[in-house]
């Protein structure tokens, strides 16, 4: 019964026999594969592929993997249940219920199961053979004897009769278990050029799909690359919106005010002229002679000359010298600042940030979700454990620099002690060596502590200290690629230059960041490409 149960479990689904090459799907289904092979065939035109167990639907066509353990399982039962190797194939004798076959008897034409191969006859004449549907194939059809032999020349079964008095008398004949052990070998070298023209196969497919990865790498950094550019793009072109808007409302307003001053001292010039128009024409309405000549006053209605020269000097200087906005200043503002963004950015192949790799972070580091920040914490950050990953407190960039001319700065903030620089991909990532400095592949500022002369520039262990400190609590990274230089500077003012290394690259590089004890901290400030 178990026996039964676990044919059962062993049976291809689409063919119904004991799996034969037994592969799975996706889904985690077993079938034959040659009959899945058939059916995935069969949906090669329809929207998408599903399986023929539980119908799961696939977009692409699966990759089929061979289940090691279950063909072991499969040539385990079938060595020990041979009687279980064919299916179909029933004992001629019992007509009550169908029993599977052991044998076949070439003589008696008959199947036979267990219990009636105990008691079928043993003369030589009865050949057995394994479970056959077939048996009169297994006859000459001329002389009606068992094909016993192999015409190697005609390549064709024959009997002892053939052999001896037939057609095929006097050609080279083998046994046919020596003409099957013969095909065999023939076989067997044929299937081992095919196993290795399938390996091949697979290695070609396994190489295209790390190429497709690959690919896809390059393709979500080259997106993440141009958000970034557009991004910062967009903030400088707001910024300088702002700052010509500003200029432009400043003009405005200056020369708004100029205005309503000029106005405020003619409407008051203008209410005592007419105070004085008044007084006049009052005069003028006078008929008697000796009071018109004894008015006190008349001298100074008389005296307009002067102010009127000067209001009218200050409007034609507001109207001709400096009472319309500066446009040409503003353009000038505005072409300027477009310029120095254009010149910033090399749209073709700009590095216009550094964004710290994650996979490479010590376990004690602390990555910004922006990847622009690191900071070193005193409990593990549960970094999944990968071969990149430094086991010191240091990081890579994710942008890796092969050609031209780049900078990037950071913002050391009140962290004392740090390494900042730029190092080989290939760098070790465990033991003293790996620190970046201290090996041939790598070069950094360092500052490490506050007393005496803490700055320094290491490279393969050669360290150089450097005089004073960074007072600007900013520095920047410059990489000449093809001139073999990387500059260090403290963003001061003025920019002061610190150290130059000099050198012929031979690998890409990487921006490089060391954060020496707890709470200390950096920012990735920017780059750009010249």
């Amino acid at each position: 019964m178990a026996s039964a149960d676990l044919r059962k479990e062993l049976e291809c689904s689409v063919c119904l026999n004991i799996y034969t090459d037994p592969v799975t799907l996706k889904c985690g289904h077993n079938f034959c594969r040659g009959c899945i092979g058939r059916v995935l065939d069969t949906q090669e035109r329809s929207v998408g592929y599903s399986c023929p167990e539980c119908r799961q639907t696939f977009r692409k066509r699966t990759v089929l993997q061979r289940n090691i353990t279950l063909r072991n399982i499969v040539e385990n039962f079938l060595s020990t249940h041979p009687d279980q190797e064919e299916s179909g194939v029933f004992c001629t004798y019992c007509i009550h219920a169908p029993v599977s076959a052991v044998k076949s008897c070439l003589h008696c034409e008959a199947s036979l199961c267990d219990n009636h191969l105990r008691v079928h006859s043993k003369y030589p004449e009865h050949v057995l053979c394994y479970p056959t549907t077939s048996l009169k194939n297994r006859k000459c059809s001329v002389h009606k004897k068992i094909l016993e032999y192999y015409c190697t020349e005609d390549s064709s079964c024959i009997c002892v009769s053939c052999s001896l008095a037939g057609e095929h008398q006097g050609h080279q004949v083998e046994t046919l278990d020596e003409a099957s052990e013969m095909k065999k070998k023939r076989l067997r070298n044929v299937l081992q050029k095919l196993m290795t023209e399938k390996e091949e196969m697979e290695k070609r497919v396994q190489s295209l799909q790390e190429h497709s990865r690959k690919v896809q790498g390059e393709a979500d950094d080259e997106t993440e690359r141009v958000t970034v550019l557009l991004r910062d793009l967009r903030r400088r072109l707001e910024d300088l919106e702002r700052r010509v808007l500003r200029k432009i409302s400043r003009q405005a307003e200056r020369i708004s005010g100029i205005i309503n001053d000029l106005v405020q001292d003619l409407e008051i010039k203008k209410e005592e002229l007419s105070r004085k128009m008044g007084d006049i024409e009052e005069l003028c309405n006078m008929m008697d002679p000796l009071t018109v000549l004894q008015e006190s006053d008349t001298g100074d209605l008389c005296d307009t000359e002067d102010g009127d020269d000067e209001d009218r000097e200050r409007h034609d200087k507001l109207l001709h010298d400096g009472g319309d906005l500066d446009v040409g200043g503003i353009s000038h503002t505005l072409h300027t600042g477009l310029s120095n963004i254009m010149s910033g950015v090399n749209v073709e192949r700009g590095v216009t940030d550094i964004l710290l790799d994650v996979r490479t972070a010590g376990k004690y580091l602390h990555i910004s979700d922006d990847r622009k920040t690191v900071s070193s914490s005193s409990s593990h950050q549960n970094h999944r454990e990968t071969p990149e990953r430094f086991r010191y407190n240091q990081v890579m960039s994710s942008q890796r620099f092969s050609s031209g001319r780049h900078y990037w700065e950071v913002d050391i903030g009140r962290a004392d002690y740090w390494r900042v620089g730029m190092c080989y991909p290939s760098i070790d990532r465990r033991g003293d060596q790996s620190l970046i400095g201290y090996n041939k592949k790598s070069w950094c500022l360092e500052r490490w502590g506050r007393l005496g002369n803490p700055l320094s520039v290491i490279h393969d262990s050669n360290k150089t200290p450097l005089p004073g400190d960074v007072s600007s609590r900013r520095v920047r990274i410059d990489l000449d690629y093809e001139a073999g230089r990387i500059s260090f500077y403290d963003l001061c003012d003025p920019i002061r230059h610190l150290d130059t290394f000099h050198t012929t690259f031979t690998e890409p590089l990487h921006a490089g960041v060391h954060v020496g004890f707890v709470g200390g901290c950096i920012k990735i400030c920017g780059g750009n490409q010249n």
